[in-house]
């Protein structure tokens, strides 16, 4: 795609390059067709454009239109569909589902959906928009599920966690085109998108069980502090009390010692070395988090910085005595 369709509407001249209205040369006919509807999209807007227009503006006949798409909305959605046919091929294939959504993302250039996405109100797009997203969302949704199914996950948990994982493809896909052309890649934001949806599997939750004898200084600072959701909380004779904070995806981190070693000459400067538990919080702004929690009371071990892995780390040593890495992972 030329990058002058990519341009703001108010600067876009589609003639300035030379183009024709009828029979001008392309490299494609399918590429052709996608361009001349966008500008016409944007010039006229979607509902006052009929693949009669589309069709004149790129100079090729009706039927060379239909050998391509089967409407007009098909004209912006072409490029997203091969993908999603790519990943509905390798689930029922039964590949991993984070890796078949994961790979829609992987060298996904800005095309004609992401500049109708980032400019559906010029375009008067944005009710056909939601409506092509739902019906694709619904498919892509019910695919997972049936992955999921094939792998035991109970009906109810699998039909759940499928309209999740599409929900986040497609949640992914409108925040990259939002940001505009070049700003960003799909793929991390597809990636941290899908992170943010539970596995489904025997186990349901990992729960770390701490025992604060400071409970209202730790619940203070994990709580309010850290900002970690209170979930539920309960109190019981003698005194026992328990609040239940959610930490959003929980995973479990298996490391040899050589492998701890490495982590620890990497995330620190060799003074505070790991414990033989060592709990890490994905935040937004490690290097802010950090700051923020050696305000209420943490011991900073290291501060932020950079690892070879592009993720950016911060050691503390937190009420209950928890040695906490707080890391922010990188966005491209």
């Amino acid at each position: 795609m030329r990058e002058p369709l990519l341009a703001p509407p108010s600067r876009r001249d589609p003639y300035a390059e030379g183009m024709n209205r009828v029979g001008r040369p392309r490299a494609s006919s399918r590429d052709t067709l996608a361009e001349a509807a966008c500008e016409l999209f944007l010039e006229q807007g979607y509902d006052a454009t009929s693949v009669a227009d589309i069709t004149t503006r790129a100079g090729v006949s009706r039927s060379s239109f239909f050998n391509y798409f089967s409407s007009k909305a098909d004209v912006l959605w072409s490029g997203l569909d091969e993908r999603l046919d790519a990943a509905t091929t390798a689930l029922r294939a039964d590949a991993p589902v984070r890796d078949a959504l994961s790979a829609i993302g992987e060298g996904f250039a800005p095309d004609h959906l992401a500049l109708a996405i980032s400019n559906e109100a010029a375009m008067g797009l944005t009710a056909e928009l939601h409506r092509e997203r739902a019906s694709r969302q619904l498919r892509l949704g019910r695919t997972v599920t049936e992955r999921l199914r094939r792998e035991g996950i109970d009906a109810l948990v699998g039909e759940v966690s499928g309209s999740a994982y599409a929900g986040a493809v497609f949640a992914a896909v409108w925040a990259w085109a939002q940001c505009g052309p070049g700003a960003t890649h799909l793929a991390p934001l597809l990636a941290s998108a899908l992170s943010a949806v539970p596995t489904p599997g025997p186990v349901r939750q990992m729960r770390l069980v701490v025992r604060a004898d400071r409970f209202d200084e730790a619940l203070h600072f994990y709580r309010d502090a850290l900002g970690l959701p209170q979930a539920g909380a309960y109190e019981a004779d003698g005194g026992a009390r328990v609040a239940i904070l959610d930490a959003g995806r929980a995973t479990l981190e298996l490391a040899n010692p050589a492998q701890v070693a490495y982590i620890d000459a990497v995330e620190t400067d060799g003074d505070a070395p790991s414990d033989r538990l060592r709990v890490g919080f994905e935040v937004a702004d490690a290097e802010a988090v950090a700051s923020a929690l050696t305000a209420e009371g943490a011991e900073l071990q290291a501060s932020a910085r950079l690892t070879p892995w592009r993720s950016r780390n911060a050691r503390l040593r937190a009420p209950a005595g928890l040695q906490v890495t707080v890391f922010q992972e990188p966005t491209e």
